[in-house]
């Protein structure tokens, strides 16, 4: 009986009521009848993923992986943001908390607790559920998104940066400016005001490219600078027999890199297939890339990992006279 009896909770869950951000909220379930039992039964049966005191999502796979992390972590955010049970005044989302509202990926963010800025120079610390940033913000320093107070994508780009290392820095700065942020502005922004990480910050800023298409290219190339390695051109072009190929990395045409994430793959599947369906295909553009001249190399997210990069790259710069 209980299989049958934890499939009718599940089509049960899927009757409860949810808001616009797909959220469901304790007093709204209560007003269909369903009762406090019925949600911590339906949470022990992971029908429901608890977001917040009275707020619930139902799981999904949108939020398996690194991108879903972020993903849950902005229903998070909204969740805090727009109940009446808040520990606190209702300030701006702020730092990694911001980066997904903006939907910005970013390297290992930390989303244990939602970050928000207090716009104070004191008053700052960390709750069970927020994690308060002592810091002044300027008018101009806070947008809005699905009505939610959250700082500029610029004003988070430059937090997340100062308060992480340089490739996580490095990786904030490449995909706001990806997304349409203004480097300028970054850039007047942290000289606004003296800030702890500020100059490692400002290091990775000049060094920002909207090229890189991904957290682990941007992760790779902050690897690259930090071990004192030529910096590469980002989408480089080769005009082959199939097609015209951009590459994430390219040395002058003799060296040719390649993040392999999986997720990359995605830009060669048609509907049905799946990671596994586009192997074939990478690979005939890899050989058609090689046959342009150049030595194709590729690397992983373990490599990354463990900071062998600069180690696999330093040989082949050095065979084709690049260093």
């Amino acid at each position: 009986m209980e299989p049958n009896g934890g499939l009718l909770r599940l089509i049960r869950v899927n009757m409860y009521p949810t808001d616009s951000f797909g959220l469901v909220r304790r007093e709204a379930a209560h007003l269909v009848g369903i009762c406090d039992r019925e949600i911590a039964s339906a949470i022990r049966d992971d029908h429901l993923l608890r977001l917040y005191p009275g707020v619930y999502v139902r799981p999904s796979d949108d939020f398996t992986g690194r991108e879903g992390a972020q993903r849950l972590h902005r229903l998070t955010a909204i969740a805090i943001a727009t109940s009446t049970r808040t520990d606190g005044p209702i300030l701006p989302i702020s730092h990694d908390s911001a980066a997904a509202m903006h939907a910005a990926p970013l390297l290992k963010p930390s989303i244990q607790q939602v970050h928000v800025v207090t716009g104070q120079s004191s008053g700052g610390g960390i709750r069970r559920h927020r994690h308060l940033h002592a810091a002044p913000i300027d008018d101009d320093e806070i947008t809005t998104v699905d009505g939610i107070a959250v700082t500029s994508p610029e004003r988070t780009a430059v937090d997340v940066a100062c308060a992480g290392t340089f490739a996580q820095a490095l990786t904030a700065f490449d995909q706001t400016i990806r997304r349409g942020g203004d480097a300028a502005l970054m850039a007047e922004i942290l000289t606004r005001r003296r800030r702890v990480g500020g100059r490692r910050a400002a290091r990775a800023l000049s060094m920002a490219d909207g090229a890189s298409e991904s957290v682990g290219e941007s992760w790779s190339r902050a690897q690259m600078i930090e071990a004192g390695l030529p910096i590469p051109r980002l989408q480089h072009r080769f005009v082959c027999r199939s097609g015209t190929y951009a590459t994430d990395f390219d040395w002058d045409e003799k060296l040719v890199g390649e993040f392999d994430g999986k997720v990359k793959y995605g830009r060669l599947l048609r509907i049905g297939e799946n990671a596994t369906d586009a192997v074939v295909p990478e690979k005939v553009r890899e050989d058609e890339i090689r046959a342009r001249g150049p030595m194709v190399i590729r690397w992983t997210w373990p490599t990354l990992e463990s900071g062998t990069l600069p180690a696999l790259l330093h040989p082949w710069l050095t065979k084709f006279g690049l260093i």
